[in-house]
Protein backbone atom coordinates (compact mmCIF):
# COMPACT_ATOMS: atom_id res chain seq x y z
CA UNK A 1 0.00 0.00 0.00
CA UNK A 2 2.95 2.17 0.95
CA UNK A 3 4.45 1.92 -2.58
CA UNK A 4 1.36 2.53 -4.43
CA UNK A 5 0.60 5.73 -2.71
CA UNK A 6 4.83 6.84 -3.12
CA UNK A 7 3.65 6.43 -6.77
CA UNK A 8 0.39 8.12 -6.56
CA UNK A 9 1.96 11.09 -5.43
CA UNK A 10 5.50 11.00 -7.53
CA UNK A 11 2.81 10.83 -10.80
CA UNK A 12 0.36 13.61 -9.46
CA UNK A 13 3.45 16.14 -8.52
CA UNK A 14 5.27 15.45 -11.98
CA UNK A 15 2.04 15.85 -14.05
CA UNK A 16 1.34 18.79 -12.59
CA UNK A 17 4.75 20.05 -12.95
CA UNK A 18 4.87 19.22 -16.35
CA UNK A 19 1.22 20.30 -17.46
CA UNK A 20 2.27 23.64 -16.60
CA UNK A 21 5.69 23.93 -18.11
CA UNK A 22 4.29 22.37 -21.18
CA UNK A 23 1.09 24.69 -20.93
CA UNK A 24 3.67 27.91 -21.09
CA UNK A 25 5.02 26.60 -24.40
CA UNK A 26 1.81 25.84 -25.58
CA UNK A 27 0.02 28.97 -24.54
CA UNK A 28 2.66 31.32 -26.14
CA UNK A 29 2.59 29.45 -29.45
CA UNK A 30 -0.73 29.79 -30.06
CA UNK A 31 -0.80 33.45 -29.10
CA UNK A 32 2.04 33.81 -31.79
CA UNK A 33 0.47 31.75 -34.40
CA UNK A 34 2.62 28.86 -34.15
CA UNK A 35 0.56 25.48 -35.22
CA UNK A 36 1.21 23.06 -31.96
CA UNK A 37 1.09 19.38 -33.69
CA UNK A 38 1.18 18.06 -30.17
CA UNK A 39 0.74 18.18 -26.25
CA UNK A 40 2.02 15.25 -24.52
CA UNK A 41 1.98 14.63 -20.63
CA UNK A 42 4.35 11.47 -20.69
CA UNK A 43 7.13 10.21 -23.10
CA UNK A 44 6.96 7.43 -25.52
CA UNK A 45 3.91 5.80 -26.85
CA UNK A 46 0.89 7.49 -26.84
CA UNK A 47 -1.54 5.70 -24.60
CA UNK A 48 -4.72 7.57 -25.13
CA UNK A 49 -5.43 11.41 -26.53
CA UNK A 50 -7.84 13.76 -28.24
CA UNK A 51 -8.31 16.09 -31.11
CA UNK A 52 -10.82 17.32 -32.86
CA UNK A 53 -10.59 15.19 -36.18
CA UNK A 54 -9.93 11.99 -34.60
CA UNK A 55 -11.62 12.17 -32.02
CA UNK A 56 -10.89 10.48 -28.63
CA UNK A 57 -9.09 7.46 -29.84
CA UNK A 58 -6.66 5.13 -27.81
CA UNK A 59 -2.92 4.12 -28.93
CA UNK A 60 -1.04 5.41 -31.62
CA UNK A 61 -2.44 8.91 -33.60
CA UNK A 62 -3.04 7.81 -37.04
CA UNK A 63 -0.46 9.37 -39.01
CA UNK A 64 -2.38 9.81 -42.17
CA UNK A 65 -4.96 11.97 -40.57
CA UNK A 66 -4.42 15.59 -41.40
CA UNK A 67 -4.94 17.12 -38.20
CA UNK A 68 -4.24 20.63 -39.77
CA UNK A 69 -4.25 23.63 -37.36
CA UNK A 70 -5.68 21.18 -34.39
CA UNK A 71 -3.56 19.80 -32.14
CA UNK A 72 -3.45 16.35 -30.49
CA UNK A 73 -3.47 16.11 -26.77
CA UNK A 74 -1.99 12.93 -25.70
CA UNK A 75 -0.95 10.96 -22.59
CA UNK A 76 2.04 9.10 -22.70
CA UNK A 77 3.31 5.74 -21.93
CA UNK A 78 6.10 6.92 -19.22
CA UNK A 79 5.22 9.66 -16.57
CA UNK A 80 8.88 11.37 -16.60
CA UNK A 81 8.15 14.44 -18.68
CA UNK A 82 6.33 15.18 -21.30
CA UNK A 83 6.68 17.64 -24.26
CA UNK A 84 4.64 20.06 -26.75
CA UNK A 85 6.20 19.48 -30.58
CA UNK A 86 5.33 22.80 -32.64
CA UNK A 87 5.60 22.95 -36.53
CA UNK A 88 8.94 24.19 -37.98
CA UNK A 89 11.28 23.64 -34.89
CA UNK A 90 14.51 21.48 -34.55
CA UNK A 91 14.27 19.98 -31.51
CA UNK A 92 15.24 16.47 -29.15
CA UNK A 93 12.89 14.93 -31.68
CA UNK A 94 15.69 15.80 -34.91
CA UNK A 95 12.59 16.31 -36.99
CA UNK A 96 13.92 17.98 -40.04
CA UNK A 97 11.22 17.20 -43.17
CA UNK A 98 10.54 20.95 -43.59
CA UNK A 99 13.77 22.51 -44.08
CA UNK A 100 13.97 21.85 -47.42
CA UNK A 101 11.27 23.68 -47.90
CA UNK A 102 10.12 27.24 -47.65
CA UNK A 103 8.74 28.64 -44.06
CA UNK A 104 4.90 28.37 -43.91
CA UNK A 105 3.40 31.20 -41.71
CA UNK A 106 2.21 28.77 -38.88
CA UNK A 107 5.83 27.24 -38.07
CA UNK A 108 7.96 28.69 -35.47
CA UNK A 109 10.87 28.77 -37.93
CA UNK A 110 8.99 31.80 -39.69
CA UNK A 111 8.40 33.79 -36.50
CA UNK A 112 10.51 36.77 -35.19
CA UNK A 113 13.34 36.12 -33.05
CA UNK A 114 11.99 37.76 -30.30
CA UNK A 115 8.63 35.66 -30.56
CA UNK A 116 10.70 32.92 -30.48
CA UNK A 117 12.55 33.64 -27.42
CA UNK A 118 9.21 33.96 -25.16
CA UNK A 119 8.08 30.47 -26.46
CA UNK A 120 11.45 28.75 -25.64
CA UNK A 121 11.06 30.48 -21.92
CA UNK A 122 7.46 30.19 -21.79
CA UNK A 123 7.77 26.98 -19.85
CA UNK A 124 10.36 28.56 -17.06
CA UNK A 125 8.09 31.75 -16.65
CA UNK A 126 5.21 29.48 -16.20
CA UNK A 127 6.78 27.06 -13.29
CA UNK A 128 8.12 30.21 -11.81
CA UNK A 129 4.41 31.37 -12.01
CA UNK A 130 2.91 28.51 -10.31
CA UNK A 131 5.38 28.65 -7.49
CA UNK A 132 4.43 32.07 -6.97
CA UNK A 133 0.68 31.28 -6.68
CA UNK A 134 1.31 28.21 -4.59
CA UNK A 135 3.43 30.54 -2.11
CA UNK A 136 0.39 33.60 -2.29
CA UNK A 137 -1.98 30.90 -1.03
CA UNK A 138 0.15 29.61 1.44
CA UNK A 139 0.92 33.22 2.52
CA UNK A 140 -2.92 34.17 2.68
CA UNK A 141 -4.16 30.81 4.71
CA UNK A 142 -1.13 30.98 7.47
CA UNK A 143 1.23 34.34 7.04
CA UNK A 144 5.00 33.76 8.03
CA UNK A 145 5.39 32.39 11.39
CA UNK A 146 9.17 32.24 13.16
CA UNK A 147 9.51 30.47 16.93
CA UNK A 148 10.82 33.44 18.54
CA UNK A 149 13.88 31.74 19.97
CA UNK A 150 17.75 30.71 19.31
CA UNK A 151 18.04 28.48 22.51
CA UNK A 152 18.75 25.00 21.86
CA UNK A 153 16.58 22.12 23.76
CA UNK A 154 18.08 19.20 22.59
CA UNK A 155 20.74 17.98 20.07
CA UNK A 156 20.82 14.61 18.58
CA UNK A 157 24.08 12.69 18.89
CA UNK A 158 26.47 12.04 15.20
CA UNK A 159 23.89 15.03 13.87
CA UNK A 160 24.79 17.95 11.92
CA UNK A 161 24.31 19.89 15.08
CA UNK A 162 26.79 17.90 16.85
CA UNK A 163 28.68 17.95 14.34
CA UNK A 164 29.48 21.73 14.28
CA UNK A 165 29.64 21.09 18.53
CA UNK A 166 26.47 22.59 19.82
CA UNK A 167 25.14 21.84 23.06
CA UNK A 168 22.09 22.00 25.30
CA UNK A 169 21.41 25.55 26.58
CA UNK A 170 23.50 26.94 23.94
CA UNK A 171 21.55 30.23 22.43
CA UNK A 172 22.76 31.27 19.21
CA UNK A 173 24.07 34.84 19.08
CA UNK A 174 24.94 34.66 15.22
CA UNK A 175 26.74 32.31 12.15
CA UNK A 176 29.50 34.30 9.98
CA UNK A 177 28.56 37.28 12.17
CA UNK A 178 25.04 37.55 10.66
CA UNK A 179 22.69 37.80 13.76
CA UNK A 180 20.09 35.14 14.34
CA UNK A 181 17.15 36.08 15.75
CA UNK A 182 14.87 33.07 15.25
CA UNK A 183 15.27 29.12 14.91
CA UNK A 184 14.54 29.60 11.57
CA UNK A 185 17.44 31.52 10.97
CA UNK A 186 19.53 28.99 11.96
CA UNK A 187 18.63 26.64 8.98
CA UNK A 188 18.72 29.23 6.37
CA UNK A 189 22.05 30.77 7.45
CA UNK A 190 23.54 26.68 7.42
CA UNK A 191 21.99 25.74 4.05
CA UNK A 192 21.27 29.18 2.17
CA UNK A 193 22.94 32.06 3.16
CA UNK A 194 26.46 30.40 3.90
CA UNK A 195 25.89 27.56 0.94
CA UNK A 196 29.44 26.29 0.75
CA UNK A 197 31.20 28.11 3.45
CA UNK A 198 32.77 26.89 6.64
CA UNK A 199 30.97 28.22 9.26
CA UNK A 200 31.66 30.68 12.84
CA UNK A 201 28.88 30.01 15.18
CA UNK A 202 28.82 32.43 18.00
CA UNK A 203 26.67 30.69 20.86
CA UNK A 204 26.20 31.95 24.26
CA UNK A 205 26.87 29.04 26.86
CA UNK A 206 27.07 29.33 30.97
CA UNK A 207 26.98 33.19 30.62
CA UNK A 208 29.79 33.50 28.36
CA UNK A 209 30.07 34.08 24.43
CA UNK A 210 31.96 30.97 22.37
CA UNK A 211 32.90 31.10 18.68
CA UNK A 212 32.44 27.78 17.71
CA UNK A 213 34.56 26.94 14.17
CA UNK A 214 33.23 24.55 12.12
CA UNK A 215 34.85 23.68 8.28
CA UNK A 216 32.22 23.38 5.87
CA UNK A 217 33.43 19.34 4.90
CA UNK A 218 33.26 18.28 8.19
CA UNK A 219 29.34 19.09 8.20
CA UNK A 220 27.13 16.67 6.71
CA UNK A 221 25.07 17.13 3.46
CA UNK A 222 21.26 17.16 5.09
CA UNK A 223 19.95 14.02 3.24
CA UNK A 224 22.87 12.02 4.97
CA UNK A 225 22.47 13.19 8.84
CA UNK A 226 19.84 15.34 10.47
CA UNK A 227 20.06 18.90 11.37
CA UNK A 228 19.63 17.19 15.21
CA UNK A 229 18.54 20.53 16.85
CA UNK A 230 15.34 21.50 18.58
CA UNK A 231 14.06 24.57 20.63
CA UNK A 232 14.46 24.61 24.19
CA UNK A 233 10.10 24.57 24.39
CA UNK A 234 8.88 21.40 22.49
CA UNK A 235 6.18 18.62 23.77
CA UNK A 236 5.70 14.91 22.22
CA UNK A 237 2.91 14.91 20.34
CA UNK A 238 1.81 10.98 18.69
CA UNK A 239 1.33 12.47 15.29
CA UNK A 240 -0.08 8.69 14.06
CA UNK A 241 -1.16 5.83 16.06
CA UNK A 242 -1.30 2.76 13.33
CA UNK A 243 -4.26 0.81 13.95
CA UNK A 244 -3.89 -3.02 15.74
CA UNK A 245 -0.32 -2.31 17.07
CA UNK A 246 0.74 -2.42 20.34
CA UNK A 247 0.23 1.74 20.92
CA UNK A 248 -3.36 2.15 19.82
CA UNK A 249 -4.60 -1.46 21.07
CA UNK A 250 -3.48 0.19 25.03
CA UNK A 251 -6.01 3.22 23.92
CA UNK A 252 -3.47 5.66 22.49
CA UNK A 253 -4.77 7.96 20.11
CA UNK A 254 -3.69 10.47 17.74
CA UNK A 255 -2.70 13.73 18.98
CA UNK A 256 -2.04 12.66 22.32
CA UNK A 257 0.43 14.63 24.40
CA UNK A 258 2.78 12.46 25.83
CA UNK A 259 4.33 13.83 28.81
CA UNK A 260 6.03 10.85 31.17
CA UNK A 261 7.41 7.27 29.59
CA UNK A 262 7.72 5.08 33.08
CA UNK A 263 7.83 8.06 35.21
CA UNK A 264 10.62 10.47 33.34
CA UNK A 265 10.03 13.16 31.87
CA UNK A 266 10.08 13.84 27.75
CA UNK A 267 10.20 16.81 25.40
CA UNK A 268 10.63 15.41 22.21
CA UNK A 269 10.45 12.60 19.94
CA UNK A 270 14.09 11.23 20.59
CA UNK A 271 14.29 11.09 24.17
CA UNK A 272 10.88 8.98 23.74
CA UNK A 273 12.14 6.89 21.27
CA UNK A 274 15.58 5.92 23.21
CA UNK A 275 12.79 4.72 26.35
CA UNK A 276 10.75 2.59 24.05
CA UNK A 277 13.78 1.20 21.99
CA UNK A 278 15.25 0.21 25.62
CA UNK A 279 12.05 -1.71 26.29
CA UNK A 280 11.34 -4.80 24.29
CA UNK A 281 8.81 -6.84 25.25
CA UNK A 282 8.51 -5.32 29.10
CA UNK A 283 5.11 -3.32 29.87
CA UNK A 284 5.99 0.36 29.95
CA UNK A 285 3.88 3.09 31.16
CA UNK A 286 2.61 6.13 29.38
CA UNK A 287 1.50 9.16 30.76
CA UNK A 288 -0.28 11.93 28.28
CA UNK A 289 -2.54 14.34 27.99
CA UNK A 290 -6.13 14.86 25.83
CA UNK A 291 -7.83 17.68 25.87
CA UNK A 292 -6.38 18.59 29.15
CA UNK A 293 -7.51 15.64 30.70
CA UNK A 294 -4.34 13.17 31.70
CA UNK A 295 -5.07 9.88 31.29
CA UNK A 296 -2.18 6.69 31.53
CA UNK A 297 -1.62 3.61 28.98
CA UNK A 298 0.30 0.55 29.76
CA UNK A 299 2.11 -0.28 26.55
CA UNK A 300 4.32 -3.65 25.64
CA UNK A 301 7.31 -2.80 22.73
CA UNK A 302 7.24 -6.05 20.29
CA UNK A 303 10.23 -7.63 20.06
CA UNK A 304 11.49 -4.97 17.79
CA UNK A 305 11.23 -2.68 20.53
CA UNK A 306 8.17 -0.88 18.30
CA UNK A 307 4.74 0.10 19.42
CA UNK A 308 3.49 1.06 16.26
CA UNK A 309 3.71 5.11 17.03
CA UNK A 310 5.23 8.52 15.25
CA UNK A 311 5.96 10.93 16.83
CA UNK A 312 6.83 14.46 16.26
CA UNK A 313 8.06 17.48 18.53
CA UNK A 314 5.78 20.13 19.12
CA UNK A 315 7.10 23.65 19.98
CA UNK A 316 5.26 25.02 22.68
CA UNK A 317 7.25 28.67 23.27
CA UNK A 318 6.52 31.86 21.87
CA UNK A 319 5.71 32.43 18.05
CA UNK A 320 6.09 35.88 15.94
CA UNK A 321 3.21 36.19 13.13
CA UNK A 322 2.94 38.26 10.30
CA UNK A 323 -0.49 37.39 8.54
CA UNK A 324 -0.83 38.90 5.00
CA UNK A 325 -3.78 40.26 3.16
CA UNK A 326 -4.29 39.63 -0.55
CA UNK A 327 -2.83 42.08 -2.09
CA UNK A 328 0.35 41.98 0.94
CA UNK A 329 0.66 38.64 0.33
CA UNK A 330 2.69 38.72 -3.55
CA UNK A 331 5.51 40.53 -3.17
CA UNK A 332 6.08 37.95 0.07
CA UNK A 333 5.58 35.41 -2.05
CA UNK A 334 7.64 37.04 -5.09
CA UNK A 335 10.76 37.48 -2.58
CA UNK A 336 10.13 33.62 -1.28
CA UNK A 337 10.06 32.45 -5.02
CA UNK A 338 13.50 34.64 -5.63
CA UNK A 339 14.78 33.76 -2.85
CA UNK A 340 14.30 30.20 -3.66
CA UNK A 341 15.74 30.99 -7.19
CA UNK A 342 18.88 32.35 -5.95
CA UNK A 343 19.35 29.21 -3.52
CA UNK A 344 18.96 27.05 -6.70
CA UNK A 345 21.20 29.36 -8.23
CA UNK A 346 23.68 28.86 -5.65
CA UNK A 347 23.79 25.17 -5.26
CA UNK A 348 24.55 24.77 -9.30
CA UNK A 349 27.27 27.38 -8.47
CA UNK A 350 28.52 25.15 -5.88
CA UNK A 351 28.39 22.02 -7.43
CA UNK A 352 30.17 23.43 -10.35
CA UNK A 353 32.99 24.72 -8.11
CA UNK A 354 33.36 21.13 -6.59
CA UNK A 355 32.32 22.07 -2.89
CA UNK A 356 29.27 20.27 -3.01
CA UNK A 357 28.59 16.74 -4.36
CA UNK A 358 26.54 16.30 -7.60
CA UNK A 359 25.13 12.83 -6.00
CA UNK A 360 23.99 14.87 -2.86
CA UNK A 361 22.22 17.85 -4.88
CA UNK A 362 20.69 15.81 -7.46
CA UNK A 363 17.56 14.04 -6.73
CA UNK A 364 15.23 11.83 -9.79
CA UNK A 365 12.61 10.45 -10.12
CA UNK A 366 12.89 7.72 -6.70
CA UNK A 367 13.82 10.89 -4.25
CA UNK A 368 10.66 13.11 -5.93
CA UNK A 369 8.38 10.74 -5.08
CA UNK A 370 9.82 10.13 -1.84
CA UNK A 371 9.58 14.06 -0.51
CA UNK A 372 6.56 14.45 -2.01
CA UNK A 373 4.59 11.08 0.07
CA UNK A 374 6.60 12.53 3.03
CA UNK A 375 4.75 16.01 2.78
CA UNK A 376 1.58 14.91 1.61
CA UNK A 377 1.32 12.74 4.77
CA UNK A 378 2.64 15.91 6.62
CA UNK A 379 -0.46 17.86 5.28
CA UNK A 380 -1.55 19.53 1.85
CA UNK A 381 0.17 23.09 2.83
CA UNK A 382 3.61 21.05 3.54
CA UNK A 383 3.02 19.27 -0.38
CA UNK A 384 2.13 22.28 -2.00
CA UNK A 385 5.21 24.20 -0.23
CA UNK A 386 7.18 20.94 -1.81
CA UNK A 387 5.26 21.50 -5.55
CA UNK A 388 6.39 25.00 -5.64
CA UNK A 389 10.31 24.29 -4.75
CA UNK A 390 9.92 21.65 -7.10
CA UNK A 391 8.83 23.66 -9.84
CA UNK A 392 11.49 26.20 -9.24
CA UNK A 393 14.12 23.64 -9.67
CA UNK A 394 12.69 22.64 -12.74
CA UNK A 395 12.79 26.40 -13.70
CA UNK A 396 16.28 26.71 -12.98
CA UNK A 397 17.43 23.36 -14.70
CA UNK A 398 15.36 24.08 -18.33
CA UNK A 399 17.33 27.66 -18.30
CA UNK A 400 20.86 26.73 -18.06
CA UNK A 401 22.32 26.93 -21.50
CA UNK A 402 22.62 23.21 -22.24
CA UNK A 403 22.10 21.80 -25.70
CA UNK A 404 18.41 20.57 -26.06
CA UNK A 405 17.32 22.77 -23.08
CA UNK A 406 15.19 25.35 -22.90
CA UNK A 407 18.33 27.18 -21.74
CA UNK A 408 19.94 25.82 -24.68
CA UNK A 409 17.69 26.83 -27.41
CA UNK A 410 17.19 30.43 -26.18
CA UNK A 411 21.32 31.10 -26.50
CA UNK A 412 20.86 29.56 -30.46
CA UNK A 413 18.11 32.48 -30.89
CA UNK A 414 20.52 34.91 -28.84
CA UNK A 415 23.16 33.98 -31.62
CA UNK A 416 20.57 34.33 -34.49
CA UNK A 417 19.95 38.05 -33.14
CA UNK A 418 23.14 39.15 -32.88
CA UNK A 419 24.58 37.82 -36.22
CA UNK A 420 21.07 38.51 -37.85
CA UNK A 421 21.06 34.72 -39.22
CA UNK A 422 20.33 31.41 -38.08
CA UNK A 423 22.80 29.01 -37.19
CA UNK A 424 22.95 26.06 -39.93
CA UNK A 425 20.69 23.31 -39.93
CA UNK A 426 23.15 20.44 -39.69
CA UNK A 427 24.62 22.39 -36.82
CA UNK A 428 21.56 22.55 -34.96
CA UNK A 429 20.72 18.82 -35.07
CA UNK A 430 24.15 18.17 -33.84
CA UNK A 431 24.12 20.39 -31.08
CA UNK A 432 20.50 18.87 -30.16
CA UNK A 433 22.50 15.23 -30.43
CA UNK A 434 24.84 16.46 -28.01
CA UNK A 435 22.09 18.09 -25.77
CA UNK A 436 20.12 15.26 -26.02
CA UNK A 437 22.94 12.92 -24.73
CA UNK A 438 24.20 15.12 -22.38
CA UNK A 439 20.99 14.73 -20.79
CA UNK A 440 20.56 11.27 -21.20
CA UNK A 441 23.53 10.74 -18.94
CA UNK A 442 23.00 13.01 -16.12
CA UNK A 443 19.41 11.13 -16.00
CA UNK A 444 21.36 7.42 -16.06
CA UNK A 445 23.27 9.39 -13.11
CA UNK A 446 20.76 10.84 -11.19
CA UNK A 447 18.55 7.29 -11.44
CA UNK A 448 21.48 5.79 -10.00
CA UNK A 449 22.22 8.00 -7.06
CA UNK A 450 18.72 7.53 -6.05
CA UNK A 451 18.94 3.48 -6.42
CA UNK A 452 21.83 3.54 -4.62
CA UNK A 453 20.73 5.69 -2.15
CA UNK A 454 17.08 4.29 -1.54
Amino acid sequence: MEILSTIFYFIVTISVLVFVHEFGHFITAKYFGMRVEVFAIGMGTRLFGYNKISKFTFGKQDESIGLGDNTDYRISLLPIGGYVKVSGIIDESFDKTHVDTPAKDFEYRAKPVWQRMIFVCGGVVANILLAIVIFWCINIYQGEQHRATTTIGFVLPESIGDKIGLQIGDKIISINDKSISDFESIFSSIYSDFMGKDLSVSVERNGKIEILNVLRKNIPDISEAPIGILPLETEVVANMVIPNKPASKSGLKNGDIILLINSTPVKNQFEATKIIKQNPLIEIKFEVKRKNNLQTFLVTPGADSLVGIQLESHYTGPITKKDFGVFEAIPKSVSDVSNATILFGKSIVEIFKGTVPVSKSIGGPVRIAQFATRSAEIGLISFLGFLALLSISLAVLNILPIPAADGGHFVLLLYEAIVRKPIPVKIQMAIQQVGVTILIGLMILILYNDVIGF
